[in-house]
C-alpha cells in the first residue's frame, strides 16, 4: 500500500509541474501574439477561450469603386486647379 501511494504522490508533483510548464508555455504564446499586430493574424488561442474568429474578407462593389474613383479624380482635378 506504501508503494501506491508513493506513486499516486509523484503523479500528482509530475502533474503539478507540467501544469506549470504549461502556464509558461500560454504565457510565451500569448506574448508572442501580441507582437504579431494589430491584424490579427497569427494570434494564437490564449488560455482556452476557444479559437479566434477569422473576419471575412470584404469586397466592394463596382459602383462602390466607381465612386472611390470619382471621389480621387475630383480631388486630383481641384490639386491640378489650384496649381494653375
Amino acid at each position: 500500500m506504501a508503494n501506491i501511494s508513493g506513486m499516486l504522490n509523484n503523479l500528482r508533483q509530475q502533474r503539478t509541474r507540467l501544469q506549470n510548464q504549461i502556464e509558461q508555455l500560454d504565457d510565451a504564446i500569448s506574448a508572442i501574439g501580441k507582437l504579431v499586430g494589430s491584424n490579427g493574424v497569427g494570434r494564437g488561442r490564449g488560455r482556452g477561450r476557444g479559437p479566434m474568429k477569422v473576419r471575412a474578407k470584404r469586397h466592394l462593389s463596382a459602383a462602390g469603386r466607381r465612386r472611390i474613383a470619382a471621389a480621387q479624380r475630383a480631388r486630383w482635378a481641384k490639386i491640378k486647379q489650384q496649381r494653375g
